[in-house]
């Protein structure tokens, strides 16, 4: 029988009466809402993100109404052994509840913005109705479709060419925003922690490296916009309040994003202003006095909508498991967009982040002594940071986006963003000299740096030997510009302490008022390329993604003492590769890329070390399940580099030094996300890597050769307003490239959390962590094994609203 699409105000007035005078007669009125004044069709538009599983459709319909909002009135007579679908995903009200009655015979009809009530389909001959099954369509900066549950979906800006997952020929990991929620994953730390394929290494309080497929991710970018560190580490931490997902694009990247890192590029993607008006407020308490607040309130500020904004604000303010240690973060961010026309939006956006930690380390704990032999300590609160130690790091982001559509499917983007951060350190570094006593390396340092980037984007398909295609062109700018001066004691920096002090808090400040033109940096790097990209449709199943990116370089200036100069002009790096659709839902890739990236990590021999040279290839299979309820995904990659980073573990005028070596690395990643069972959310990843040298032995042996990362939550079916859930890290050993006897041994990390909705505003969530009370070291990173252990068992509690 055909299907007819029939609006819900025009109804068969015979049923609208019969539905109404029934559901008024005999009524059960689900979540015991109060009227909303605001209009009905406000109402069917505002998008949630929802998490209903497969159950009896009366339950259905009780945490329907407690997740939307909704007062449903239901006709006493429904059948109870009736069973909904499941609803999982960014829907507004009317498109969630549509979904839940397919198949029941019953559609609905409003009496208001906020009560709906159900009517029994007509099963005349010629008169069935039936609703579509709602899709959900992905588009540039649609920040409120990107993701489903678990299920991640890259946004635009990460792939650069707008593939969807199953479309692009390299890995792609997220984690949502859902799975930030549930498990209280406030900083980008805690949040690539769970990234199957990422390892987090935290080598002091304050400034950690991160690494994918065995090699260091310096490629930050914010909505698809940045440059690599100039120190190639995260400096500080990176809140997440203002972002609703991460991005991991695994492998190189040159085509993608300006710089062929062979590990990874990692993209924060914005919230934006939404069409409907919204609010939430968190709050949490934990362990060693740590307390949050986060507040993101967002919806249009015209009548008309087409001016809306979004402002957010977090506090975060705590001590730590770690002697001495304290940090407070805090995060405002606003944005506005505006629709100038039908076919063009401006969004303008600001955020400032202010994080300040006391009691810092610069290194960590010797985990060797100067004999080389590891050092046991009893307590894992250990540190070597002072009452004096701190580091402030302030950072403000502003960008403009102006967005058109030409029409026809082609699109243009034009974003120019601007980053400022001032950061101020004072600091002690201990190094081993005697059993008993350390060299301790004191200075104050502050710096600034500015960023500048731009970039102008074309996309849109075109049609060739009878096929449609899809092409990108873009060309970006990058600037930054980084000053720095640091403060000693004397010219040598160095003062022999007795360790014990150090442990303890018991060395004192020295006069900092040393300084010359050798402990200053002075450093400008430049990045400006032209890129192109196509997704050639060479027959129905089968699709050759192809593309080049041509990168120039230049950096100068000085480097406490070595020259900052960097000159690459007109270098290209290839992009290619092909996906053939098995069937609509199982696809096959392979790609293959050159790999180039200018470096600017101090040189042992003075300078920067050498641009990063290679190739890299990956072969894999990606699927879509349980009616695309779960992706799942595998991948085998190689690579081949010249000039890799490898730190030398000595301080050269206040910077560690680096020298370049040869390096292969080859692979298996596996993934999967989404939902498993109705109502089971799981993402999951597990990596293998084994790194060679040129001899063809192992190294990088502080990257685990197998890691394994899962969250799970289950809504239960007996009681859907509650949910529980785990998550679980192990990696297999490792060891300190510069000393072997200091070993971690193979370890893993439960979390659990649960959390209940009492009604469509609030509700409140448990998490506790390390369950198990596991006793570990974050990282041996450094190549002498410098680090601090992690945290033992703690407790978060928190309470949300939600509008």
């Amino acid at each position: 029988m055909a299907t007819r699409h029939t609006p819900y105000t025009t109804l068969h007035p015979r049923w609208q009466r019969n539905a109404l005078s029934a559901a008024l007669a005999c009524t059960l009125l689900v979540g015991m809402l109060p009227a909303q004044a605001a209009p009905a069709q406000a109402a069917s538009a505002h998008r949630l993100a929802l998490n209903i599983p497969a159950q009896p459709l009366r339950q259905a319909l009780l945490v329907f109404s407690q997740q939307c909002g909704q007062n449903v009135l239901l006709d006493g007579n429904v059948d109870a052994s009736l069973r909904s679908t499941a609803v999982v995903g960014s829907y507004s009200p009317d498109e969630a509840l549509a979904r839940l009655l397919q198949g029941s015979g019953y559609r609905f009809a409003r009496t208001d913005a906020v009560t709906l009530y159900l009517v029994p389909v007509e099963t005349g001959a010629g008169s069935e109705v039936t609703l579509a099954p709602t899709q959900i369509q992905y588009q540039l900066g649609d920040a409120e479709a990107l993701s489903r549950g678990y299920q991640g979906r890259p946004a635009a800006s990460t792939t650069r060419l707008g593939l969807s997952p199953q479309e692009t020929p390299q890995a792609v990991s997220t984690v949502t925003r859902a799975q930030i929620d549930d498990f209280k994953l406030n900083s980008v730390k805690d949040a690539l922690r769970n990234a199957p394929t990422v390892t987090v290494e935290q080598f002091e309080t304050d400034r950690t490296a991160f690494t994918s497929r065995g090699f260091t991710i310096d490629n930050f970018e914010f909505d698809g916009m940045g440059m690599p560190f100039s120190s190639g580490v995260l400096l500080g931490d990176q809140d997440l309040a203002e972002f609703e997902q991460i991005d991991v694009l695994h492998g190189a990247n040159g085509l993608m994003s300006g710089a062929g890192n062979p590990s990874a590029t990692v993209n924060f993607v914005r919230k934006r202003p939404t069409k409907a008006f919204q609010a939430q407020i968190n709050t949490s308490v934990g362990s060693w006095d740590n307390r949050r607040v986060d507040f993101d309130v967002s919806g249009p500020l015209t009548d008309n909508g087409k001016v809306r904004g979004r402002f957010i604000y977090a506090h975060d303010k705590g001590n730590s498991y770690l002697d001495r240690y304290s940090h407070e973060i805090n995060v405002t961010a606003g944005l506005l967009a505006f629709d100038l026309s039908d076919a063009d939006t401006l969004t303008l956006g600001f955020s400032e982040q202010k994080s300040d930690s006391n009691g810092s380390t610069w290194g960590a704990l010797p985990m060797a002594d100067f004999a080389g032999n590891p050092i046991h300590y009893s307590s894992r609160s250990a540190s070597i940071g002072q009452p004096w130690t701190y580091w402030n790091i302030h950072t403000q982001r502003a960008f403009a986006e102006l967005a058109h559509d030409f029409g026809d499917g082609w699109h243009g983007k034009l974003t120019v963003t601007g980053t400022n951060q001032h950061q101020d350190t004072q600091m002690l570094y201990a190094i081993p000299f005697t059993a008993d006593d350390a060299f301790a390396y004191i200075n104050r340092t502050t710096s600034t740096e500015h960023q500048l980037t731009g970039e102008a984007q074309l996309s849109g398909p075109f049609a060739l030997f009878g096929r449609e295609h899809e092409l990108t062109l873009g060309a970006n700018y990058g600037r930054s510009r980084h000053d720095e001066r640091g403060h000693y004691a004397s010219a040598s920096g160095n003062q022999l302490v007795n360790l014990e002090d150090a442990l303890a808090g018991n060395v004192p400040l020295p006069a900092l008022t040393y300084t010359d033109e050798l402990n200053t940096q002075h450093f400008t790097d430049r990045q400006k390329s032209v890129y192109a990209g196509a997704r050639l449709s060479l027959s129905d199943d089968l699709h050759w993604i192809a593309g080049a990116r041509m990168l120039s370089a230049d950096g100068e200036g000085m480097g406490y003492g070595s020259a900052h100069d960097t000159r690459v002009h007109g270098k290209v790096t290839p992009y290619t590769g092909l996906v053939y659709d098995l069937t609509e839902q199982w696809s096959l890739y392979a790609s293959w890329t050159e790999i180039f990236k200018p470096q600017y990590l101090r040189s042992s021999a003075g300078g920067v070390i050498e641009p990063l040279e290679g190739t890299s290839s990956e072969v894999g299979i990606k699927g879509s399940l349980l009616d695309e309820r779960l992706n799942v995904s595998a991948a085998l990659f190689k690579t081949e580099q010249q000039n890799v980073a490898v730190t030398t573990g000595q301080i050269i005028n206040g910077q560690y030094a680096y020298r370049g070596e040869d390096n292969d690395s080859h692979g298996i990643e596996l993934e999967a996300s989404g939902e498993a069972l109705p109502g089971l959310d799981l993402a999951a990843g597990y990596t293998y890597v084994h790194i060679e040298d040129h001899n063809g032995d192992k190294t990088r042996r502080y990257v685990p050769s197998h890691t394994l990362r899962g969250s799970l939550t289950y809504r239960l079916p007996a009681a859907p307003q509650a949910k529980v859930g785990t998550r679980v890290q192990w990696q297999s050993a490792t060891e300190a490239d510069g000393n072997h006897r200091v070993r971690q041994e193979a370890y893993a990390l439960v979390d659990l959390m649960g959390s209940y909705q009492f009604d469509q505003h609030w509700s409140a969530a448990l998490n506790l962590n390390n369950v198990f009370d596991r006793k570990y070291l974050l990282s041996l990173y450094q190549s002498a094994g410098s680090t601090n252990f992690g945290a033992p068992r703690n407790l978060t509690a928190s309470v949300t609203w939600k509008y």
